[in-house]
């Protein structure tokens, strides 16, 4: 493997885990009523972030959660409660009405207000870790390790993939207007009940794996890796 192939690879494994279009449907829930400006500049926040926590961890890989002493079982765990809170939330009826209710009556031209507001709203569990979760951590610590054997030139590609993920990311948040309008609210609220559903049987899937890694064999191989034979 050179360092364009990491920088490619990389690129792709992270567009997967953080799930852009999946996302959308609660992208556009959180920013119902908000104008064309104060979407772009929330998704702006909100991709900066990201990018700069998986560069971070793609420069210091293990060596933070060593330094604290938290194991990647551990960091599982943690943010499968997480999503798992999250994804509750999203099947109850309050979860859009939580959104729409923070902000109504705002000025659509008080964009950077708006933007700073609901980034601290958003940035957990939304950003992190929901987007930027165990799997596209653990992902940004073995490719560290892997552009650490290849050289300088895969550090670089490395970055450059986590960029490329990160604008692909912002395009696709910046462009959930026609989206959101297109569903409807009814639609919106049956995608993201839905999702909520998916979400929570994903934060189990991180809790189950948390716990057969900190304490092997205590949960089967087929409840923790349920389709060995799928390539996932």
């Amino acid at each position: 493997m050179d360092a364009v192939d990491l920088g490619v690879n990389l690129f792709v494994a992270l567009f997967a885990l953080v799930d852009p279009i999946g996302n959308i449907p609660i992208f556009a829930a959180a920013t119902a009523g908000a104008s064309l400006r104060q979407r772009a500049s929330l998704a702006a926040l909100i991709c900066i972030f990201a990018a700069f926590l998986l560069g971070f961890f793609f420069l210091t890989g293990l060596s933070l959660l060593q330094f604290f002493g938290i194991s990647l079982a551990a960091f599982r765990i943690a943010g499968g409660i997480l999503l798992l809170l999250l994804g509750l939330h999203m099947t109850g009826d309050d979860f859009l009405k939580s959104f729409t209710d923070a902000d109504a009556g705002a000025d659509l031209k008080d964009v950077r207000g708006y933007a700073r507001r609901r980034f601290q709203r958003l940035v957990v569990p939304f950003a992190m870790p929901l987007m930027i979760g165990p799997g596209a951590i653990s992902t940004m610590i073995i490719q560290a390790g892997e552009a650490a054997k290849i050289g300088p030139a895969a550090t670089v590609a490395g970055y450059v993939a986590i960029a490329a993920a990160a604008f692909v990311t912002f395009i696709c948040f910046a462009l959930t207007g026609p989206i959101s309008r297109l569903l409807g609210e009814v639609g919106m609220a049956i995608i993201v009940r839905v999702l909520g559903l998916i979400l929570c049987a994903l934060a189990i899937q991180f809790i189950l794996l948390g716990l057969s890694e900190a304490i092997p064999g205590m949960i089967s191989g087929a409840v923790t890796t349920p389709y060995p034979d799928s390539g996932h």
